[in-house]
């Protein structure tokens, strides 16, 4: 039971990879949890490709570059504002029934009716390819799925060549000696977006190419190394100092930038490693982008970015500290700095924007984007506050550092008796990250299952044995309280977050059943580990609440209500709000099937009948 929840705890966990057949967690193994047999965990296997499927399955594809850029304020700009407000009205959504393009079998290389001009439309294609078709009846068949996967994975090397050639130097190839001296490629092509600049779009592109590699083919590494290129070129174009501008690119200039900004911190934080830029670097100056709705709305999505990156940090730290038992008063300092820090930061996200009656810059009002904005850095506070209180509220030290630390390898009982790789993680300086259950409560736990906590119960020892112990500025019942409030709250903002609403196009035919509007995905879901961050701590203050309850002495009382019922009965509406926000993602994003899989199943198994 405990084993099962336990992974639910590392950033990233559940994500399925298309490009390897092995768990993706082995790219990281000096990260992450390593498996045992007495921590086994079901993962669904990548969708079998199948030569022999049937051909007829429609994958969304547009036949211009408007229309392509009508799909992104549709389907991604609410999540990740990438490109300046619409200048032209909305259009109706019309992909291409295309049938007739494609070839014999699903996982072949499809023929394009269309072929994007732009890096950037070529990688809006890639995630539009994802979105089920409006006239496909069966959206998660076999067939579908294989059919999306390709288009959208052809779409994304198309990207990936395009961004190669505007990069280009004519002389690299024609006289190498003059290639140094050379200014930057000019790029002969009609702007995507009339009022973004042609040479933003590949720093664009590999912004979205990277939340690609990491909600579809759930690749880590290639995720960052995607934001690592935008970096370059966003650094190389010097648009992290920009002064006060305010002509027709000025906005455009703004988020390429800082959107490039939010994505390496995303980088980090997904693969919980340090960052390789500093993040408060003086050298950025360039001024926040601007919502008309919401004048403050990038300021406080940033700075939620930067508390979940240093909470992130602070794990990586604790690790560190707890390997070595030393060093725990910056621990406890650091942790109520942050503390400080997030709980400041998700109060002005809540406060409502103050927008002037006239604003320099002004444009579109993009009330529903801000909206979303501010919902996606609530979530990303309560996943901060998550990892700056788990390691109190949950983690006994003993069965902590048993799993995580040199100290303990020792004991037989320690499914990691390799010495090699014991000391290969004691030189990188950082233990393994997750969060063991906080056995506590459970030292006479009923007999449904004590046999699932036998195995590490025997190898408890109180937490008062330790002399740092009592040195945390916070309670046990204090940091369960913030788990608790935080995890929820990430419940109802994910729940809450818009759904995609397309212009119906009324003169077009439908075949089959549609897709109702509800049923459609949201999309860029970067930071869907904030999903299991917070249901791991529901799951954990579940059984908490369970175990108090079965232990009252009004237990099984008929008719006698408890308190715990009211925080369990919450608790699962909780999940289930997580789950219903995760499979709506997942119906878009293979990746997230895992993550789907993975609270589901801790779900059934905390709430099916005794």
């Amino acid at each position: 039971m405990f084993g099962q929840i336990d992974v639910l705890s590392i950033p990233g966990a559940g994500l399925r990879s298309l490009d390897f057949s092995s768990d993706v967690h082995a790219m990281f193994a000096d990260l992450f949890v390593p498996s045992s047999e007495n921590n086994a965990h079901c993962q669904m296997e990548p969708t079998p490709s199948p030569s022999n499927l049937p051909c007829r399955a429609f994958v969304r594809t547009y036949g211009s570059e408007d229309a392509i850029l009508n799909a992104y304020y549709d389907f991604i700009h609410n999540y990740f504002p990438i490109l300046p407000p619409r200048v032209d009205p909305q259009a109706p959504d019309r992909p291409l029934d295309c049938v007739g393009s494609f070839t014999e079998t699903p996982s072949e290389d499809p023929l394009l009716v269309y072929r994007p001009r732009s890096p950037l439309s070529l990688a809006i294609s890639a995630i539009m390819a994802l979105v089920p078709h409006p006239n496909d009846i069966e959206p998660s068949s076999p067939t579908s799925v294989i059919r999306r996967r390709t288009f959208a994975h052809t779409f994304a090397q198309m990207a990936n060549a395009a961004i190669e050639t505007d990069c280009e130097l004519h002389a690299s190839s024609t006289d190498p000696s003059e290639a140094l001296s050379s200014e930057r490629p000019l790029i002969d092509r009609e702007p995507f977006h009339r009022q973004t600049p042609v040479e933003l779009e590949s720093v664009l592109a590999l912004l979205v190419l990277s939340i690609y590699e990491y909600n579809q083919r759930g690749n880590l590494l290639k995720m960052r190394y995607r934001a690592g290129q935008a970096l370059a070129i966003a650094l190389d174009m010097s648009l992290h100092s920009l002064g006060e501008e305010c002509d027709e690119f000025a906005e455009a200039r703004r988020r390429a930038w800082w959107m490039t900004y939010y994505c390496v911190l995303q980088g980090s934080i997904v693969s919980t490693t340090p960052l390789a830029i500093v993040a408060n670097d003086p050298q950025f100056i360039t001024p926040y982008p601007r919502f008309s709705a919401d004048p403050d709305g990038w300021s406080v999505l940033i700075q939620a970015q930067q508390v979940l990156v240093s909470a992130t940090q602070f794990i990586i730290d604790l690790n560190k500290c707890l390997s070595t038992r030393t060093n725990m008063p910056y621990i406890y300092e650091r942790m109520q700095q942050l503390d400080a820090w997030a709980s400041s930061a998700l109060a002005q996200s809540n406060l409502l924007p103050i927008v002037p009656q006239s604003m320099a810059c002004g444009g579109e009002i993009e009330s529903i984007t801000a909206q979303s904005i501010r919902a996606i850095s609530r979530i990303k506070l309560s996943s901060a506050q998550i990892k700056v209180h788990r390691f109190r509220a949950f983690s006994d030290i003993p069965i902590f550092l048993k799993k995580h630390c040199d100290l303990t390898s020792a004991s037989p009982n320690n499914p990691m008796s390799n010495s090699a790789a014991k000391d290969s993680r004691s030189q990188s300086g950082i233990a393994n990250i997750g969060c063991s259950c906080s056995l506590g409560p459970f030292e006479q736990t009923p007999s449904d299952y004590a046999s699932s906590t036998s195995s590490v119960s025997s190898d408890m020892q109180p937490m008062s044995q330790y002399p740092f112990a009592n040195g945390f500025p916070y309670s046990i019942q204090h940091s369960a309280k913030m788990c608790l409030r935080a995890s929820l709250l990430i419940s109802r903002m994910f729940y809450g977050l818009p759904l995609p609403q397309p212009l119906l196009d009324n003169c077009s035919t439908q075949q089959g059943l549609p897709m109702l509007p509800n049923q459609l995905p949201r999309t860029m879901p970067s930071f869907a580990c904030c999903l299991m961050q917070g249901s791991y701590a529901m799951l954990m203050i579940y059984y908490k609440a369970r175990v108090e309850k079965q232990m009252s002495p009004d237990y099984g009382t008929d008719g006698t209500p408890n308190p715990s019922d009211r925080l369990i009965e919450e608790i699962r509406k909780g999940l289930e709000r997580i789950i219903a926000t995760v499979t709506n993602y997942a119906t878009a994003f293979e990746a997230l099937d895992g993550m789907r899989d993975e609270i589901a199943g801790a779900y059934h198994t905390a709430f099916s009948p005794a």
